[in-house]
């Protein structure tokens, strides 16, 4: 028997995979252990993965996507003015509140899974000088090769006030990021970087990375300001949110 539970636990991009297990999931897990704030529907636990994060059975969302979510709804201005937003490689879990929103959305990716999202390399993309007040762009660098250009990119589109809202994968024991240019076989890849389709772990440099792009770099972490019972209700795990504002060059 396929077990659709053991595929999710890795990174799935399978229109198909998902759609199916969006229908069969919630009936595995049906129950009210746990509540996701993505899709606000409740279930006996979330899908464990990697040993530390967890998958929602209604929305697939993971726990970076749940803390992003209610950081945004709850400690920013995302929802509660009209402005134009970016949202890169768009999560669907967040996408369908913010469509939802009075919003001028924009999403954008290299591979569109839908004819209503741009076709857009983050190096280089379509859209003008200062058009954006908000950026969302959350695990996407470490795919990258020419990260620095993509950083500049967003620097470009963002108005004089606006913001880019940004998860990266850090380690952060470590000053710099490792790179191997040579490594373009999927295997070595993922022995390296801990993914097929990642070019690179950054270190602590990830910051000066960005500031050189021309951002004021502020670590939020909203993760240390929910309850103990509420991380555990919505499934969160620590991650700090990456608010890089535009500083006049």
């Amino acid at each position: 028997m396929f077990d659709i539970t053991g595929v999710l636990r890795r990174p799935i991009y399978s229109r198909g995979i998902r759609k199916s297990a969006r229908l069969v999931l919630p009936l595995l897990y049906k129950g009210s252990g746990v509540v996701c704030p993505c899709c606000d529907r409740s279930f006996r636990r979330f899908i464990h993965r990697y040993g530390w994060d967890q998958l929602c059975p209604g929305c697939l969302s993971l726990s970076r996507h749940r803390l992003l979510w209610l950081y945004l709804r709850d400690e920013t201005d995302l929802l509660r003015r009209p402005q134009a937003v970016l949202h890169f490689a768009p999560e669907e879990a967040i996408e369908e509140w913010l469509r939802a929103a009075p919003l001028r959305y924009v999403r954008a990716d290299l591979h569109p899974r839908a004819p209503d999202v741009t076709k857009a390399d983050i190096t280089a993309t379509p859209f003008d000088d200062e058009e954006f007040d908000v950026v969302l762009c959350n695990h996407v660098l470490e795919h990258v090769v020419e990260d620095q250009k993509a950083m500049a990119e967003l620097y470009r589109v963002l108005k004089p006030a606006g913001r880019l809202y940004m998860l990266q994968p850090v380690r952060w024991r470590s000053g710099d990021t490792y790179e191997d240019p040579s490594a373009t076989a999927p295997a070595e890849r993922r022995r390296l970087f801990g993914q097929r389709d990642h070019v690179r772990i950054y270190g602590r440099d990830i910051i000066d990375r960005l500031e050189t792009a021309g951002f004021e770099v502020t670590l939020e972490r909203p993760f240390r300001r929910i309850s103990r019972d509420r991380i555990e209700l919505h499934g969160l795990v620590d991650e700090p949110i990456f608010v890089c504002r535009r500083r006049p060059l």
